[in-house]
Parts: structure tokens; sequence; C-alpha cells
């Protein structure tokens, strides 16, 4: 029997070239994985096509609410966000993907899996990451970098296919190279890799519309809150993976959370790229929203840099390590009290706060107002001023000192 590898199957023209090359390249016995995340009609047919293009067996595995569970949930509560505005939707799936390739190659016995990330982006680092974590004495083949790989543009993917009987519908056309899954969709490519170019967003967008093009009339949306995890969308009570597919539908239908940035890639370079991430741009803001009323000053802060911390851990593909964990758990600790109901407004490419409430909440209104009430005295401020501004105060009298001497 030959030696089997699994493929990262996602029907593209990419993989689907894999399929013959890896045969004739390696004389492997091909099982292609695809991994279901979210990306809806982009599996259709994809199983006669594996098939056709030479694969032994396709799984089809659906990890949709394993990915919002597990590796979005915690994300939207540390309020991971790359760079200030990535809201990691290419990165937090990578690990899901690994996980499950690595299962299915010990189910098969494979002794290889194989990827078709190319050798200038972030995906080849976290797939692999993700592999070597999880199974360290499984090969990793990388078409792109391999030696063995002479196709260079879709062109000569499609000539390779053709002259090994594999006539797909696939054509040359220049388009964008897009990521999708639940939580968004990337765009890069055409006019895109040029920072001075606008993007051509009528041509571009597929969740949603621009702002410019949405309804002239806002929209209210409650969500509710229980220890940081969301649980309803206005009354109606569901799963993650639904709220989130219920706000991509609002989100997309008021041009929210649509993103033009330029990130540093993990491997040196900067990249640009637009993100449309409805549901997701919604869910964070109001997960915000209502962290702002429940969680106190210190604990704030430093949550403000594990988030931080864990963007970059999720943006460099080390899921699978002591330190995400880590801060992970510090994250979940923070959250036992992230419960309650969060208002906004859509509108427009906006969220627009509309009332927030917890039993939890830390927003005393006796306290904030202008009037004196029980627990506060404006006088109690003078001494926490004169013990506070102390340093600056110590500091300014040693340089007036040290001057008068030098004069």
């Amino acid at each position: 029997m030959k030696e089997k590898v699994v493929l990262a199957y996602s029907g593209g023209l990419d993989t689907t070239a894999i399929i013959p090359w890896l045969k004739e390249t390696y004389d492997y016995d091909v099982v292609c994985c695809c991994i279901d995340c979210g990306q809806g009609e982009e599996l259709d047919g994809l199983e006669e096509r594996a098939k056709l293009s030479g694969a032994s067996k396709l799984y089809i595995e659906d990890i949709v609410d394993e990915f919002c569970d597990d590796y979005i949930v915690p994300c939207v509560q540390a309020d991971a966000v790359y760079e200030n505005k990535y809201l990691l939707g290419t990165s937090m799936a990578r690990p899901g993907i690994a996980k499950k390739l690595v299962e299915v190659a010990r189910k098969e016995g494979a002794v290889a899996i194989c990827h078709g990330a190319t050798g200038k982006g972030n995906d080849q680092i976290r797939f692999e990451l993700g592999i070597k974590a999880l199974a360290p004495d499984i090969k990793i083949i990388a078409p792109w970098r391999d030696s063995k790989w002479q196709m260079d543009s879709r062109e000569s993917e499609i000539e390779y296919c053709r002259a090994h009987g594999i006539d797909l519908p696939f054509s040359a056309d220049s388009s964008y190279s897009r990521d999708r899954n639940l939580w968004h969709i990337s765009h890069e490519g055409l006019e895109l890799e040029d920072p001075a170019c606008e993007p051509n967003y009528d041509h571009l967008l597929v969740l949603g519309v621009s702002p410019e093009k949405a309804p002239d009339e806002g929209e209210y949306v409650t969500m509710t809150f229980e220890a940081g995890v969301p649980v309803s969308v206005n009354g109606q009570k569901m799963k993650v993976s639904d709220i989130i597919r219920e706000l991509n539908r609002l989100g997309g239908k008021h041009g929210i959370g649509i993103v033009d940035i330029v990130e540093n890639r993990v491997v040196g370079m900067k990249s640009r790229g637009v993100y449309e991430t409805p549901g997701g741009t919604i869910l964070m803001e109001a997960h915000r929203q209502l962290e702002e009323l429940i969680l106190d000053r210190d604990t704030m802060a430093v949550k403000k840099d594990m988030g931080n911390r864990l963007a970059q851990i999720v943006y460099e593909g080390k899921w699978f390590t002591p330190l995400r964990e880590a801060v992970q758990a510090f994250v979940e600790s923070t959250q036992k009290y992230v419960t309650g109901e969060v208002k906004f407004k859509l509108y427009k490419g906006n969220i627009i706060k509309a009332g927030t409430t917890s039993p939890y909440s830390l927003y005393s209104e006796s306290l904030a107002s202008f009037t004196t009430g029980d627990l506060y005295d404006h006088h109690d401020a003078q001494g926490f001023i004169t013990l506070f501004g102390l340093p600056l105060k110590v500091r300014a009298m040693k340089m007036a000192e040290v001057e008068k001497k030098n004069q």
C-alpha cells in the first residue's frame, strides 16, 4: 500500500492542482480534508472535484461550533485585535483547522500533512506551528516552498491540471484572493496591492454594503451576555454560531465592520487587505460596552495588555502554547461577572450606544453625579491630590533648588 498524505483542501485552484502533483512527485495516496469553518457555498461540489482530481477520499469536517466556542469567544472576551484593526478572522480559524488535520491524519495513518499556503504569508506558520505542537512526528509538505513545485501562476496551474486530464471550471482571470469563514471574509490583490488606491467596494464586498449604501433608517439591537459569553440577540436565545450569523446579517445590512488595513505580517513584510467582519465587529463592541460597567480600573488596564498579547499570539500561530493558555486563563477570570444587556443602534457603518445594564455594574449614579452623596465628600479629594501629586511637587522643588545653586 502507498503511504498516505492528508491535504488541507479548499477546492480552489491551488489545492486542486496539488492533488495530482502530490501523487506524481511523492507517489502518495492523497486524502483530502476540507475543514468547514462557515465558508458557506464554497463547499458545494467539493467531493466530485476532489475525486476527479485524483484524491482517494474526501473528508468534510464541520467545526463551526467548535470554532465559535473554543476560538472566537476567548478572543472576544480578551478584546484581541491585531494592530488596532484586524479582528483575527483568518488567524483564529487556523489552529482549529490544524487540529482537525492531525485528527484525520491519525485516523488514516498518514505520514504527512500538506497545505497550500504560500511562502510569503502568515498561514504557513499558523498551520505548521499547530501541526508541530500536536503531531511532531508527522511530516509537513508545503508545495510553494518545495523545489519540485514548478507552477508560478494560475495559468500554469490550469495547464498542469489539463495535462493530467483534469478539466475544471477555473479561469485565469484576475480576482481578489479571499479567505472566508463564519467570522469574516478577507480580500487581497488587484487594486489593493497599491496602498494609494481606494478599494472598489462595489466590486469587492461580499457580506454587506458600504455605509453609503446602507439604509437611511437606523436599527436598534439588544444583546445579552452571561459570564462574557453572548446568549441572545433581540430577545432570541441562540448558540454563539447563530448569534454571529444574525449579527452578520444585521451588520452587513448597515455597512458595519469594513476595515482597510496595511498590516505587518509575521514573515517581515507589510500587506494590504480589506476585511469584512460585520457580526464580529458588533459582538466585540457590545462586549466592550458591557465590560465598561463591570471591570475595575486596574483589571481593565491589565486586561488591555493581555488582549494585545493574545492578538499577537494568535496572529503568529502560537495557539497551542503554554503562554496562550495562561493569557486565556487570566481573561476568563475577568469574565465571571460580565453579565447583562447591551443596546445599540446600527446606522451607516456606526454602532451607537443606546444603553447598558448589568446586575454587577460598578457604576453608581449617586457617586458619579455632581451632587454630594454619602460615599463621597469633595473635601477628601484634597488630601488624595496632595499625596498623589507629592512626587511631582518634590521633584519640582529639587529642580528649583539645583537651578538656584547653578546661578
